[in-house]
């Protein structure tokens, strides 16, 4: 059984996105970012119609499911959203979250996640305001902030992310402190090495990182030399 990470042993959760991977081997890869120290595995899942680009299924998902036992984080980018959740709940997925324009009744659909034995979440857009969560945050587990426009990797963060993170932040604090249930606050998208530190300190607790990860040259160290350098950069 997949034990989904209460807190890490270092200060952030880290999930390489596998939308950088060789596809060609991704069975090879998911096992390598396992062994090199990932949290997570975050899969991308984009519809060429709420996304422009088109990406992989809940057959992907079950097909490397085998290979790892750390969770599978799945990312909605698709709309209609609320069809492929059983799916992907199916096929091995711990964690999705899905985007809130995307869903005709969004506590509807978080509880449908949740029925299906998965951790919920709300993945916000830099354009998507973050009273979104107002009246959701009984059913969160996750709060995703994409710091890009969501549909391809190796963007750069967009500034204002980082004011959001304290915004989203400050709502799971207040959630918190009224007896509410712990809230991961993620983020996706521009995370590197010389920014990931300003990005922990605005609040987020787990880090996408895609092309960081994956581009990671050899005598660096590969994957497990950049998710150290991550791990230490975030707490400088």
């Amino acid at each position: 059984m997949t034990t989904i990470p209460a807190t890490p042993a270092s200060s952030i959760r880290l999930a390489p996105s596998i939308l950088s991977a060789d596809f060609a081997r991704l069975g090879e890869e998911v096992r390598a970012i396992q062994a090199a120290g990932a949290d997570l595995v975050h899969f991308d899942v984009m519809d060429n119609h709420y996304v422009p680009n088109l990406t992989i299924g809940p057959l992907v998902c079950e097909a490397i499911r085998p290979h790892v036992s750390i969770p599978i984080d799945v990312h909605l980018m698709v709309e209609p959203v609320d069809a492929l959740i059983p799916l992907f709940a199916k096929a091995g997925a711990n964690i999705i979250t899905f985007h809130p324009e995307a869903s005709r009744h969004v506590d509807r659909t978080l509880s449908m996640i949740r029925e299906l034995g998965c951790k919920a979440g709300l993945v916000l857009n830099p354009a998507t305001p973050v009273d979104w969560l107002d009246h959701v945050m009984d059913k969160l587990d996750i709060v995703l902030l994409m710091g890009v426009n969501p549909g391809f990797g190796g963007q750069k963060l967009i500034p204002g992310t980082l004011g959001k993170l304290r915004a989203v932040r400050q709502r799971i604090e207040a959630h918190r402190a009224g007896g509410g249930q712990p809230i991961w606050l993620e983020v996706d998208g521009g995370v590197k090495t010389d920014n990931i530190g300003e990005i922990v300190r605005a609040g987020a607790d787990t880090c996408v990182a895609g092309s960081a990860v994956f581009g990671a040259p050899d005598a660096d160290g590969g994957y497990a030399g950049v998710m150290r350098e991550l791990r230490r950069r975030a707490t400088l």
